[in-house]
């Protein structure tokens, strides 16, 4: 059975950043729940459903879901009643940004929002993970971003939305239900024994008093200025810009002319973007390893002189001998070649050079990646040629991990063996020991 005051303590006299459409349904379902009909619940299901079980790996991106009425932490009826907590966000996001497989993160988002108490640090949770772990956060509205939603969206570095999604409602909003003609009618007189003057503020047995909600309003602002300023720092707009959208809601076309939003497309498209993004890393990166390599012979290439030659002027001069140069009048002194110019370097053609050697490598890891494919093992080759792995390392690699799972029948190709020593000399050679032992016995 649902549990209804669990329901109800989340709902009432508590901030909520959640789009007006999603909490007119939710309250319209606790409200019959309150008034006693009986409503369907659904059957139980896993708690880490939608949670790290559903964390996909799409060719080296993560697709982390947030969906669903947002909580700071959920219970045993979260997955049953549609809810997901910040904690199980976090956990799925620290669990991707920490897989060496994964390359980069799209949050699947479709949420009208939920609790305000945890999703801000959440939001700075993630850009903060993106930013460590030096990989691409991304995040499509499909097919809402709302609210509480729409602060985790933010966090990306791109947003998309589908072309009808809805994103925005940076608003905060709180529900007070006065039940005092409902207990009246039901004969019940709630009579409250406390101490200190604010210990029940808000209860729902009696109308809300003047300073009472003007203290539930002020909390509200302080919560909205908050909300404007997490969306106005990762939109990269102005305070101002964001408090005047006054929490609207805007689809599609208007959110990208709000600055709310990046690009429309679906979730495949955002995925294929994602994926040319990666690709063209891979590919800068190859360049940098280039001109690093090239800058390092040009260094080597170009260093002065040793200093017997560069440096005469500091050597202990050494005292002339007048007996030989006496005896060899007509002998002239060694002329002293001066430094010869190093040729200039063709900076162009080192640079295809080593281009050409690190896409042979390359290849090399991709081949071994392909043979680690069937033995079960994953191996990003792009990464590791970025990394700096060898060949020769990243089939050890393999080899280890396919015998901890053992699947190593098919193991790849080691490199070829050492060719035999050859004996140090000929009279170590066995096939003249032997002529020698059988002349002496001739």
């Amino acid at each position: 059975m649902t549990d209804l005051p669990y329901l109800a303590s989340r709902l009432y006299g508590t901030p909520l950043l959640i789009a007006r459409p999603k909490l007119e349904v939710i309250l319209g379902v606790v409200a019959r729940k309150m008034a006693g009909d009986t409503l369907a619940t659904p059957p139980p299901a896993n708690v880490d459903a939608g949670m790290t079980g559903d964390l996909q790996n799409l060719e080296g991106i993560a697709i982390l879901p947030v969906l669903g009425t947002l909580v700071r932490r959920s219970s045993y009826i979260g997955a049953a009643s549609g809810l997901t907590s910040y904690h199980d966000i976090e956990a799925m996001a620290e669990q991707a940004f920490a897989d060496g497989q994964v390359r980069a993160v799209l949050l699947e988002i479709d949420s009208s929002g939920g609790e305000a108490g945890g999703v801000f640090d959440l939001a700075r949770r993630l850009r903060q993970l993106a930013q460590s772990s030096g990989k691409p956060l991304w995040a499509i509205a499909d097919e809402a971003a709302l609210s509480a939603a729409y602060a985790i969206a933010c966090a990306a570095d791109r947003l998309w939305l589908t072309r009808t999604a809805e994103v925005g409602s940076i608003g905060v909003v709180a529900v007070h239900v006065d039940e005092s003609v409902a207990d009246a009618k039901a004969g019940l007189n709630y009579t409250f024994l406390h101490a200190g003057a604010h210990k029940v503020d808000g209860h729902p047995h009696a109308p809300l008093p003047a300073p009472v909600a003007a203290d539930i309003q002020a909390d509200i602002e302080q919560l909205h200025d908050q909300f404007i300023s997490l969306v106005a720092g990762f939109r990269r707009l102005t305070v101002e810009t964001i408090r005047d959208t006054e929490a609207r809601v805007y689809r599609g076309e208007a959110a990208l002319q709000a600055g709310l939003a990046d690009q429309i497309g679906t979730r495949s498209e955002a995925l294929a973007a994602l994926q040319r993004q990666l690709a063209m890393s891979a590919g800068r990166s190859l360049r940098n390893k280039a001109a690093a390599l090239s800058a390092t012979r040009t260094t080597s290439r170009s260093q002065p002189f040793p200093k017997e030659i560069s440096m005469n002027d500091h050597n202990p001069v050494t005292p002339v001998d007048d007996t030989q140069e006496n005896s060899a009048p007509n002998s002239s002194p060694t002329p002293v070649q001066s430094p010869q110019t190093p040729p200039p370097l063709d900076e162009a053609a080192i640079t295809a050079q080593v281009e050409q050697r690190l896409r042979r490598q390359l290849a090399e890891l991709t081949e071994i990646a392909a043979q680690a494919k069937r033995l079960g093992v994953t191996v990003d080759p792009a990464q590791a040629l970025a990394r700096g792995v060898t060949p020769d390392a990243l089939r050890q690699s393999v080899l280890q991990q396919a015998a901890e799972r053992d699947v190593a029948q098919d193991i790849v190709a080691q490199a070829p063996a050492p060719a035999p020593t050859k004996p140090q000399s000929v009279a170590d050679s066995p096939l003249v020991k032997a002529a020698q032992a059988y002349g002496g016995r001739k």
